[in-house]
């Protein structure tokens, strides 16, 4: 094939977008950019039955938070639109009949519970799964079984019918994949699937090839579920006489649940407690909600990283890639052909590492969202210096906040089992007393503050962690944070005499 690079990605809107369906887009779109190709997005809702309102725009806005950019879609068009095949069926009809008279595709009439029987008889006698092919369809009801004039009779009827594609007999049918290598499809282990539907829509395997050739689609670069696919569409782009504009096939690896076995599901993410959608959803049908990566504080530059080690491997030991490095080193050829296990911590450990490459001040953004969030305002500075403090620290978005919040509010309440297990009889009068000692400071720094402290606990002959822990619980409500002097220099010698009371009163009477 020749020609400038076009991919693209076609989701059906039949629900949210799975982890999977992301690393396909993303596997698209690198291909494309370092290619300097086209990448379109498609929408395929010819499935009418599995539809789900809200889908696609859920498709379109999780692609949006990931980074991933379209040349031509639904929305912003482009020279083969529409982009969204329920808006193309005059195509397919025209295309479907070129095939029924070419005798490559022939109407069935045969009704699903008549099917459905055929099926349990198979069983039931031995013989296997039904197939609807060479040896069955000279038994049922179609137009290569059916006399011409009983086929137009029951069309004149409108008699219900799907139109299934004539596979060959007793052929083995080669292609080159170019994740898998050779590939070899006997023509008897296929049936005659149905492209056009009683509804009068088409199904996946017509409209995805129809509008791949009329799209001009160089590579099709899907995952392994379609695999079993490929030798059917390779057979349509013949009958139709496309041969030589026939795209590159590379079918991507599965991903897998953590423990390696079997594909990984929307439900494992629920029974294991890690999201596998991108954003956030919220099923129109019984209202169920499945988390999202983005509401958990994952950066959008972490997952995308994680997605593109799982079926791709860089060739080195390199794991951290911005998507300008994506573009860069992407190839099919590294894509494996085993699946990949995911590691939800590896997911976590991905967004501590963006979260500690981001610049500090698209930190202090996000940051002062959630103060805003609380209701909260404080300086830039002031941000700035929690954040040196506490940015290392964090996993998710949110731990901006849990490592921090005691900045810029005192605690309400102190952990009891904190304070069970470090307070004793003279601990309020060990803090009241170097309480008193740091007031008469006219400096007020970290530095003095440990030598304060250093003087103080050698005069009175305890342990350090005897004036410190009690701090830091009075400070925090908590054993939580950063070094405490760093916590009480920062909080300024004003709150740190306030928490003190505060903590002291709520203890009782300041000494115990």
């Amino acid at each position: 094939m020749t020609g400038n690079v076009r991919v693209r990605f076609a989701p059906s809107p039949t629900g949210p977008l799975h982890l999977g369906g992301v690393r396909t887009a993303l596997f698209n779109y690198l291909y494309a950019r370092q290619h300097g190709g086209t990448f379109i997005l498609r929408i395929e809702d010819t499935d009418r039955q599995r539809f789900v309102k809200g889908a696609e725009q859920y498709i379109l806005d999780s692609l949006k938070w990931c980074g991933i950019v379209f040349d031509e879609d639904v929305l912003q068009g482009g020279p083969f639109a529409p982009y969204r095949q329920s808006e193309r069926l005059s195509l397919y009809k025209s295309h479907i009949e070129t095939l029924v008279g070419l005798g490559h595709a022939y109407y069935a009439f045969d009704s699903p519970e008549e099917l459905d029987a055929m099926r349990r008889q198979a069983v039931e006698s031995g013989a296997g799964a039904f197939q609807y092919n060479y040896q069955s369809r000279p038994h049922l009801k179609n137009s290569l079984s059916l006399s011409e004039k009983e086929v137009n009779e029951r069309l004149e009827k409108q008699e219900p019918f799907v139109i299934r594609l004539r596979i060959p007999e007793d052929e083995l049918i080669l292609f080159h994949d170019l994740v898998r290598g050779e590939v070899k499809v006997h023509t008897s282990n296929l049936d005659d699937k149905v492209l056009f539907k009683s509804d009068g829509f088409p199904t996946y395997h017509l409209a995805n090839v129809v509008d791949d050739f009329l799209m001009k689609i160089t590579h099709v670069i899907r995952g392994e579920e379609w695999l079993p696919s490929a030798p059917l569409h390779l057979l349509l782009y013949r009958f139709f006489g496309w041969e030589e504009n026939m795209p590159l096939f590379a079918h991507l690896p599965l991903i897998l649940k953590p423990d390696g076995n079997g594909k990984l599901s929307k439900r494992d993410g629920d029974r294991l407690g890690f999201p596998v959608f991108p954003l956030q959803w919220i099923d129109p049908a019984n209202g169920e909600i499945f988390h999202g990566y983005r509401e958990e504080g994952y950066l959008p530059s972490a997952f995308i990283n994680m997605l593109a080690l799982l079926g791709w491997n860089p060739g080195s030991e390199k794991e951290l890639f911005s998507m300008s490095e994506l573009i860069q080193e992407f190839s099919l050829e590294k894509v494996v052909k085993h699946g990949s296990k995911f590691d939800p911590e590896k997911v976590k450990w991905f967004n501590h590492q963006h979260i500690s490459q981001l610049h500090i001040n698209e930190l202090l953004i996000i940051i002062k969202n959630l103060l805003n969030e609380h209701q909260i305002f404080a300086s830039d500075d002031y941000i700035l210096k929690v954040l040196s403090l506490t940015r290392e620290r964090a996993v998710l978005l949110g731990d901006l906040w849990t490592n921090s919040w005691f900045f810029f509010q005192a605690p309400a309440t102190y952990d009891a089992l904190s304070k069970a297990k470090i307070w004793q009889p003279n601990t309020g009068t060990i803090v009241r007393d170097f309480a008193n000692e740091v007031s008469l400071l006219n400096e007020f720094s970290k530095e003095l503050l440990h030598e304060t402290a250093a003087l103080y606990t050698q005069r009175k002959q305890i342990k350090m962690g005897m004036l410190m822990t009690p701090l830091r619980l009075l400070m925090v409500g908590s054993n939580q944070g950063p070094g405490i002097m760093e916590i009480i220099e920062l909080l300024g010698k004003n709150e740190f005499l306030s928490r003190i009371d505060t903590g002291l009163n709520k203890f009782g009477n300041g000494v115990q």
